[in-house]
């Protein structure tokens, strides 16, 4: 971890909040260790331990020598549960720009992920429109919306996202044409696109955008890192892209060079 990353808090930590933060570490660094988070949150390093062998019975993290590392080393994916938790004032930004994308009328495809299931919770009471998920937490959110007709896909439920991600569900999305899709990404950098570690959701988002007529894509700034294994979209695929203010404005430039539109909220 950098300088920044261990320096000490002021006051000290519930252990979920602890915890929380420590994912969140180990998601931007890909790493952390045991004698750099018990001086971080000034608690023992035997305190550090339990909370990574809790985070390591979820599933979240993985026990190593001295330290932690994500649970898939190749592409950290925590419970949904989880992810909601984290960055949410950040995805609550987003939410709230990609609200003046939806159109007054027709049809939109909202994709799975915490960050779109926050947008599904702020989509107006009145608005008139139809929308088709492969997340069960975006159909529960907008299924009391009376002026909303919701179509989730069929497929195999992924328990770790709460989506259909498999063959049944690009099957059900190939012959749509929608007006609007809102994506996420796993991972996005300036020179590849958007990415993911998972072939099955690949094919379900590069489905989703041969779908659409305009492409709305959600993607907060800590997701700028590496390139994940599977690349799903270019950002000529992308004709918003709606990220955080803390994004390097390098990197704006080089998005908006190929005809993006970036908007930072």
């Amino acid at each position: 971890m950098t300088e920044r990353a261990t320096k000490t808090p002021s006051i000290a930590l519930f252990q979920s909040e602890r915890q929380r933060q420590i994912v969140a570490l180990t998601m931007e660094f890909g790493r952390v260790e045991v004698a750099e988070l018990s001086e971080r949150f000034n608690v023992t390093t035997e305190t550090i331990r339990r909370d990574l062998s809790d985070l390591q019975t979820q599933r979240i993290l993985r026990r190593v020598h001295g330290g932690a590392i994500p649970w898939e080393s190749d592409g950290f994916e925590p419970l949904l549960s989880v992810r909601a938790d984290q960055q949410d004032v950040e995805k609550a930004r987003l939410a709230a720009a990609a609200v003046s994308e939806l159109p007054d009328t027709g049809s939109i495809i909202i994709d799975s992920g915490s960050t779109l299931t926050t947008l599904a919770k702020v989509v107006p009471a009145d608005a008139n429109l139809r929308v088709v998920t492969n997340s069960l937490t975006v159909g529960y959110a907008l299924a009391e919306h009376d002026s909303v007709d919701v179509i989730i896909v069929g497929g195999k439920v992924r328990k770790n996202t709460l989506a259909m991600v498999d063959v049944e569900a690009v099957a059900a999305i190939e012959p749509l044409r929608v007006d609007t899709l809102f994506i996420s990404s796993d991972s996005a950098s300036p020179e590849t696109g958007l990415t993911t570690p998972y072939r099955e959701e690949a094919a379900v988002k590069q489905a989703m955008i041969s779908a659409a007529r305009r492409v709305v894509a959600l993607v907060d700034h800590s997701k700028f890192r590496a390139d994940q294994f599977v690349r799903f979209a270019e950002w000529s695929d992308i004709d918003v892209l709606i990220t955080n203010t803390e994004l390097d404005p390098t990197v704006v430039a080089t998005i908006e060079a190929t005809g993006t539109t970036v908007r930072l909220a």
